[in-house]
C-alpha cells in the first residue's frame, strides 16, 4: 500500500506570549502543529501528548490528564488507556491540597497529582525500571528493529557526518582583511569537539582548510573532565581597544580577541566559565594573567568592558532565585574578586531570573550605545531597565512603560516592540491603538523620555512627551499571517512572516540618515520552505546567511547580500551563491508536497501540508502518519526530515 504522509498546522489565532527572547523566536496568533497517528490501533500513542487547536472564538482548553489525544476533527478530545505502558508504582504520592480530601483529588483529572511525577528523578531506580519495562513491552508489542535494513539506513543517516559546518564571524585578518569564521564540530573522530576557524575565500571553496582552535577531546583528557561544549560570549570589537576595530572605516578591520567560554561538565545544565584569548588560543589564566574565571553554576556573563564584566552567578546570599538562576548582576572589574564586586541590579527571589548587557548601536546612522537590564518575573513577563550612555555622562536607568510580554530590542536609533498583547492609546501616549502581534519602532531616546514621564507622574512632563513620540508599523497580523522574527544586517531588516503557514521573507531597509525603514523587495508569495536567515557580520556589512530545506529537499546553505533587493525584482536575487548541501538521503524524486485546508466548525480555514507519491488516489486505503507540534509557541514549518523519508515516504 502506498503511504501518505499529512502535516497539519492548525492556525491558532488565541493569544498566547512567547517564552523566549531572542529574535527569532517569536510567534503570535499561533500557526499551532497538531501530532496524530493514524492507524489500527490509537492505544500505541504515547501519553502526555495533549494539544489544542483552538480557533478564534474558542477559550482556552483546560490541561488534561496524560493520557489525553486529541480527535482528527480538531474539535473533541478522547481519552485512551495506554495499557501497554507500565504502571506507576504503588508508592505514587497524593496531595491533599485546596482542602480536598484525597478521593475527591484523585477523582478529578484536573486537580489530581500526576501519578508519574515520580519520573521526575530521572536517574532513580523507579524511573529506570520504568523506562526498562516500557521499552520491552514496546519491542514485545512492535517486534525489534534493529535487524531490518530500514533500520541499519536510518542509523548510518543519524551517525553521518554529513552536515554543514555553520559558522560565526568573529572579526577579520591582520593584513589581508580576509573574514575569520569559526565553527564548532563534532564527529566519529572528535566525539566531544573541535572548535576551529578558516576564511570566508576557503569556505566558499570545495575544500575547506581548517585550523583547530581548541580540541575539546584532548581537553578532557588532559583535565580528567569530560567537557561538554556550551557555547560562548564574545567580548565586542568595539568595546576593546586591542582589537583594532575602527568605526565607520572603508575597509573592515579588528578581530574579536577575547571570549567567555562556558563548559559542561558531562552536560549538565551548570556551566563553568573560563575566558579565552583568540589570538595565543589558550585560556586567560586567572592567576598570573588576571582571567576571568568561575565555578560551577547557571552563570550569565556579559562583557561590559574589555576588563568588566556583567555577571549572575551563585556568589554571595541570596544570589539565585527560587528557580536556581542569577537574582543578583554584579560589576567584576578583571584583578578583584568576584565576591567583591558590587550588586548593580536585583531582581525578587521568586523571580525567574535576571540579566544585563550592552548594546551597541553606534556602527548604525544615529544610533548610540545602551545598558539593558531585564527581570523575568516568570518565563514570559519580563520588565525591562535602559540606560542611554553618552561620552560626558553614565545616563540613568529608565523602566519601559510596555507590557511585560513585550519583547525589546534596538536597530540604530530605533527601539523594536514586539507586541503580545493590543497596546492601547492611553498606555503608549498617542491615538493608536497597536495590534497584538505586531512588530512596530519608536525613537529610542523620545521612548525613554516618555517612559521616564510617565514613571515620574507629572500629566504635563507625560504630554509634553508623548507629542514627541511617532511610531511606526512594520508589521501587522491578519487572520493568516503571524510574525517568526527578524534578522539583521548593518542597514537591513529581514522578516520572517507566516501566511498559512508558508514563509516570506521581506527585507526592510534603514532610512536615509537613519530614518524610518524602506520596504525593499522581498518573497512576493509565500514559499513551501523553512529559511533561516542571520547577518553574516551586521557590523560592517549586509551579507547574511541562508539556509533553506523542505519536505523533499536536504539543507542548503547560501550566501546571501541584501542590498541586491529590489521591488523592481522578486524572487530570490538577493543570494549570492550556494555555499553547503547536504547530500539527499532518500529518494524524493516520485514525491508531490501541496497545501489543502480543513474547515472547522466555526469557519476556521485550518492549513495543512501533504507529502505523497504523485497521482496517489485519496480513496481512504493509504496508511497515513500526521505529525505536529505545539510547544513553546513553535510553529513547524516544511522541512528535510529524512528518517521519515526512509522508513515512511520511500
Amino acid at each position: 500500500t502506498m503511504p501518505l504522509t499529512f502535516v497539519f498546522n492548525a492556525f491558532n489565532t488565541r493569544q498566547v506570549h512567547n517564552p523566549l527572547t531572542s529574535n527569532r523566536s517569536h510567534l503570535i496568533g499561533k500557526q499551532l502543529s497538531i501530532l496524530l497517528l493514524l492507524h489500527n490501533s490509537l492505544q500505541l500513542l504515547r501519553p502526555g501528548l495533549a494539544f489544542s487547536a483552538a480557533s478564534s472564538s474558542s477559550p482556552s482548553v483546560p490541561p488534561r490528564s496524560p493520557s489525553t489525544i486529541i480527535s482528527a476533527s480538531h474539535r473533541s478530545f478522547h481519552q485512551c488507556n495506554p495499557s501497554f505502558l507500565p504502571k506507576p508504582p504503588t508508592s505514587t504520592r497524593t496531595s491533599t491540597k485546596m482542602g480536598l480530601s484525597k478521593e475527591e483529588i484523585l477523582s478529578d483529572p484536573h486537580t489530581a497529582e500526576d501519578p508519574y511525577l515520580y519520573l521526575e528523578e530521572v536517574e532513580s531506580d523507579e524511573s529506570i525500571a520504568f523506562a526498562k519495562s516500557a521499552n520491552e513491552k514496546c519491542l514485545a508489542r512492535l517486534g525489534d528493529p534493529s535487524e531490518t535494513e530500514t533500520y541499519e539506513r536510518v542509523l548510518k543517516v543519524l551517525t553521518s557526518d554529513d552536515r554543514i559546518p555553520h559558522v560565526s564571524v568573529l572579526g577579520y585578518e591582520d593584513g589581508t582583511g580576509e573574514m575569520l569564521l569559526y565553527n564548532f564540530w563534532r564527529d566519529s573522530k572528535n566525539p566531544k569537539g573541535l572548535w576551529r576557524k578558516t576564511t570566508l575565500s576557503s569556505y566558499q571553496s570545495t575544500n575547506t582548510e581548517w585550523t583547530t582552535v581548541l580540541d575539546l577531546d584532548e581537553l578532557a583528557k588532559k583535565e580528567d573532565i569530560s567537557w561538554v561544549w556550551k557555547g560562548y560570549v564574545p567580548l565586542p570589537r568595539s568595546l576593546d581597544p586591542q582589537s583594532g576595530y575602527e568605526p565607520h572605516s572603508p575597509t573592515p578591520k579588528g578581530r574579536v580577541t577575547r571570549v567567555l567560554l562556558n563548559l559542561s561538565r558531562g552536560g549538565a545544565d551548570a556551566i563553568y566559565l573560563r575566558e579565552f584569548d583568540l589570538l595565543t588560543e589558550s585560556f586567560v589564566d586567572p592567576e598570573t594573567e588576571q582571567g576571568f574565571s568561575l565555578p560551577e553554576g547557571k552563570t550569565r556573563a556579559r562583557y561590559k568592558s574589555r576588563d568588566v564584566l556583567l555577571v549572575g552567578a551563585n556568589v554571595g546570599e541570596n544570589a539565585l532565585t527560587d528557580s536556581g538562576y542569577p537574582r543578583t548582576i554584579r560589576e567584576w572589574t578583571r584583578g578583584t574578586a568576584v565576591e567583591d564586586a558590587p550588586i548593580v541590579y536585583e531582581a525578587e527571589k521568586t523571580d525567574v531570573s535576571c540579566s544585563s548587557y550592552l548594546a551597541d548601536e553606534t556602527h548604525r546612522e544615529g544610533g548610540a550605545k545602551y545598558e539593558m537590564r531585564a527581570r523575568s518575573m516568570t518565563f514570559y513577563n519580563s520588565e525591562y531597565y535602559l540606560k542611554r550612555i553618552t561620552s560626558d555622562e553614565e545616563g540613568e536607568f529608565v523602566k519601559l512603560t510596555i507590557a511585560l510580554n513585550t519583547d525589546v530590542s534596538l536597530f540604530g536609533k530605533w527601539m523594536m516592540l514586539y507586541l503580545k498583547e493590543d497596546w492601547s492609546s492611553d498606555d503608549n501616549g498617542s491615538d493608536r491603538v497597536f495590534k497584538s502581534g505586531s512588530l512596530i519602532y519608536v525613537d529610542a531616546q523620545n521612548f525613554l523620555d516618555y517612559s521616564k514621564a510617565k514613571g515620574e507622574g507629572q500629566d504635563e512632563d507625560i504630554a509634553k512627551a508623548a507629542s514627541k513620540l511617532s511610531y511606526h508599523v512594520l508589521f501587522e497580523p491578519t487572520a493568516t499571517t503571524s510574525y517568526d522574527g527578524y534578522s539583521a544586517t548593518k542597514n537591513y531588516l529581514i522578516l520572517d512572516i507566516l501566511d498559512d503557514v508558508k514563509q516570506h521573507l521581506k527585507f526592510y531597509k534603514l532610512g536615509e540618515g537613519g530614518g524610518p525603514f524602506v520596504a525593499v523587495g522581498g518573497d512576493e508569495e509565500g514559499q513551501l520552505r523553512a529559511a533561516h536567515a542571520s547577518g553574516v557580520d551586521s557590523k560592517e556589512s549586509d551579507l547574511f546567511w541562508l539556509t533553506c530545506s523542505s519536505y523533499t529537499q536536504p539543507s542548503t546553505l547560501y550566501l546571501a547580500d541584501a542590498s541586491k533587493c529590489s521591488t523592481d525584482k522578486s524572487g530570490d536575487e538577493y543570494i549570492v551563491r550556494e555555499l553547503k548541501a547536504l547530500p539527499h538521503m532518500y529518494d524524493s524524486s516520485n514525491l508531490e508536497v501541496s497545501q489543502h485546508f480543513a474547515t472547522s466548525e466555526d469557519g476556521t480555514k485550518i492549513p495543512f501540508f501533504m507529502v505523497s507519491k504523485k497521482g496517489l488516489v485519496l480513496d481512504g486505503s493509504n496508511p497515513t502518519l500526521l505529525y505536529g507540534y505545539g510547544g513553546f509557541e513553535i510553529s513547524l514549518t516544511p522541512r528535510y526530515i529524512s528518517t521519515v523519508g526512509i522508513s515512511w515516504l520511500e
